[in-house]
C-alpha cells in the first residue's frame, strides 16, 4: 500500500446496528464527496433503513438519512445500504467493523467474555473480498488486543495483501449520539506506530473533516481498545455508587437527589451519572463490564474482576430492591393484581430496550402472579419487542402481559404504577409554592390520606388545580390516571421523573428511589 494515499472516496460499513447507521449518516452528511455504503446480512433491517421507518429511533437521525440517502436537498446522495457486501468491501477505501460484541453465553469465559464472532466473521468477509490493501477500522467495542487476532485472520487469508488495522470506538449515549457525533468531546483513533499504519490514521482523521484538530486523540492501537471498555466501565461504576447510597437515603431519611447536587458541586466529581435509578440497561454497561472482569481474570488479577463484578452486583441489586418496595407496599403478594409499568425502553429517547431494567423488573413481578399493563411512548409501537423480552419467562406470557398504546388506558384498575424509563412524557412540572395550593389539596399531602378527588371536588377542579404541573400536551393526564387506578394510587418512580408534591395532591402516594414516600 501506498504511505501517501488519495483522499477517501469510499467508505464501506458492516454492521446496520446503533453504531453503524448513525454513524455513517452523520460521515455522509458532513463529507458529500464520500460515497457511505452500510451493509448487513440482514435483508429486514436493511429494507427498513431504505424506507421511511428506520430500524432505530434516535432524535435527529431520520432527518439526517432522508437528506443523505435521498438527496431530498438537492445534493447528490451518497449514503447507501445494502446486503451486496462483497461488493461494498472491493469498492471501499475505508472499512469499518461496526457488528455486535455479545456477552459468551458458552464456552470459555461464557457470562463475562466479549463473543468476537460477528467481527471474526466480518475480518473473513473483508479477507475474501478485498482485491487489494484496505484500511479496517475497529468501531465495535472489542477486547483489549482484537486487533491481533484481526491481524492473524488477515494474514491466514489473505497474506499476499497488506491491511492497516486501527482502533476508533464510538462514545455515544442513545438518545444523544446525533449530538455527540456532529460534537463529540473527542475522536480516538488508535494505531501502530509504523508509517504505514500512521499513515492510514491521518486518513482515518481526514474523514472527520468536522471535528476541531484537538479533539482528534491519537494513542497506540491497545490503548484505544482498553479506553472504550474504560470509559463504560467507569460510568457503570458511578451508576451503582450513587444506587448503592439510594439505599441508605432510603433508611435513613436523606434524599438522594440532594447528596447528589451536593456531590456534583465538588469539581472533581461532576454532574453526569449521578441519577439514581431502579439500574442501568442498555447494550454497553454490564456487557463492557463483564469483558473487563474477564480481561481482568485473563491476567490472573483476580482482585480486580471482583471489584468490577460487584458493579453490575450493585446493579442487579437496585433493580431486585425496587421490586421487593413494590411487593411490601402491596401487602407481601401481588397475585391476581394489576400492576402497570411506564417505560419499557432503557432510557429516554430511543427504542431500545437490550438489558432493561424493566425487563427484570418485570420478570420479577410476573412471578409473583401479578398481571402487566406496558406503556412506553416509543416501544408500545412494537409490542412484539416487549414479548420477544419476555419470551424466556413463560408460555403464557401473553396473557399475563398487555401493551397499550395510551397510558391512562394502561392504568384502569391498576394497584400500582411504575416509572421505569425517564421519557419527558411521564414528568409533572414541580410544585415549587405549595401554599398556593387550596387547604383541601395540601391536606392530600399529609397522613391524613384526604386527597382531593376524595373530599369532594370534582375532576374538572382537580384538573385546574394543579394545570400548570400535568396538563401539558405532551405529558401524560395524571389527573385522568388518578380517577382510573386503585386506591390508595400507589406511584414508584424508579427514575425520579414526578414531582411527589404535585401527585400527592392528586391523591397518589408515591415512592421514589433514594427518598422516603410521599402521601
Amino acid at each position: 500500500m501506498e504511505l501517501n494515499r488519495p483522499l477517501t472516496k469510499r467508505i464501506c460499513c458492516i454492521g446496520a446496528g446503533y453504531v453503524g447507521g448513525p454513524t455513517c449518516a452523520v460521515i455522509a452528511q458532513q463529507n458529500p464527496h464520500i460515497e457511505v455504503t452500510v451493509v448487513d446480512l440482514d435483508e429486514v433491517r436493511i429494507a427498513q433503513w431504505r424506507s421511511s421507518n428506520l430500524p432505530i429511533f434516535e432524535p435527529g437521525l431520520s432527518a439526517i438519512v432522508e437528506v443523505t440517502r435521498d438527496g431530498t436537498d438537492g445534493r447528490q446522495p451518497n449514503l447507501f445500504f445494502s446486503t451486496a457486501i462483497s461488493a461494498a468491501i472491493q469498492q471501499a477505501d475505508i472499512i469499518f467493523i461496526a457488528v455486535n460484541t455479545p456477552t459468551k453465553r458458552m464456552g470459555v469465559g461464557a457470562g463475562s467474555a466479549s463473543d468476537l464472532g460477528y467481527v471474526e466473521s466480518a475480518a473473513r468477509m473483508i479477507a475474501n473480498a478485498a482485491p487489494a490493501d484496505k484500511i479496517i477500522v475497529e468501531k465495535s467495542t472489542v477486547p483489549c488486543g482484537t486487533a491481533e487476532r484481526l491481524r492473524s485472520i488477515f494474514a491466514s487469508l489473505a497474506p499476499a495483501r497488506s491491511f492497516s488495522i486501527l482502533s476508533n470506538p464510538e462514545f455515544l449515549a442513545e438518545g444523544t449520539a446525533i449530538k455527540d457525533l456532529l460534537n463529540p468531546d473527542r475522536v480516538l483513533i488508535g494505531s501502530l506506530k509504523d508509517d504505514r499504519s500512521m499513515s492510514a490514521a491521518r486518513e482515518l482523521a481526514s474523514v472527520y473533516s468536522w471535528v476541531p484538530h484537538d479533539r482528534v486523540v491519537h494513542t497506540n492501537l491497545y490503548s484505544s481498545e482498553l479506553a472504550k471498555l474504560a470509559a463504560n466501565c467507569l460510568l457503570a461504576q458511578r451508576i451503582s455508587s450513587i444506587n448503592s447510597l439510594s439505599a441508605i437515603c432510603e433508611a435513613t431519611g436523606a434524599d438522594i437527589s440532594e447528596v447528589a447536587n451536593a456531590v456534583s458541586l465538588d469539581q472533581r466529581i461532576g454532574r453526569h451519572m449521578l441519577k439514581a435509578s431502579a439500574g442501568f440497561g442498555g447494550s454497553c454497561f454490564k456487557k463492557d463490564v463483564l469483558s473487563l472482569v474477564y480481561i481482568a481474570e485473563s491476567l490472573h488479577l483476580y482482585d480486580v474482576a471482583n471489584y468490577w463484578r460487584a458493579v453490575n452486583s450493585i446493579n442487579e441489586h437496585q433493580k431486585s430492591r425496587f421490586t421487593s418496595r413494590v411487593i411490601s407496599a402491596l401487602h407481601g403478594t401481588l397475585l391476581r393484581k394489576k400492576i402497570t409499568i411506564f417505560g419499557w425502553a432503557y432510557k429516554k429517547n430511543t427504542g431500545d430496550t437490550r438489558e432493561s431494567a424493566s425487563i427484570s423488573v418485570a420478570a420479577q413481578l410476573l412471578a409473583e402472579g401479578c398481571e402487566l399493563a406496558v406503556y412506553d411512548p416509543q416501544v408500545s409501537t412494537n409490542a412484539q419487542q416487549i414479548y420477544r423480552d419476555l419470551e424466556d419467562i413463560g408460555t403464557n406470557i401473553r396473557e399475563r402481559v398487555r401493551v397499550w398504546d395510551n397510558a391512562v388506558d394502561a392504568c384502569v384498575d391498576a394497584c400500582a404504577v411504575l416509572i421505569l424509563t425517564e421519557w419527558d412524557h411521564f414528568k409533572t412540572d414541580m410544585l415549587a409554592d405549595t401554599s398556593t395550593l387550596p387547604e383541601n389539596c395540601t391536606a392530600a399531602s399529609s397522613d391524613s390520606g384526604i386527597d382531593m378527588l376524595d373530599d369532594g371536588l370534582d375532576l374538572p377542579t382537580a384538573k385546574s388545580v394543579v394545570h400548570d404541573a400535568f396538563n401539558k400536551s405532551d405529558r401524560v393526564d395524571w389527573c385522568a390516571i388518578a380517577s382510573v387506578v386503585q386506591r390508595p394510587r400507589l406511584v414508584f418512580d424508579g427514575r425520579g421523573v414526578v414531582d411527589p408534591v404535585a401527585l400527592g395532591a392528586l391523591g397518589f402516594r408515591v415512592e421514589s428511589i433514594g427518598k422516603a414516600s410521599v402521601t
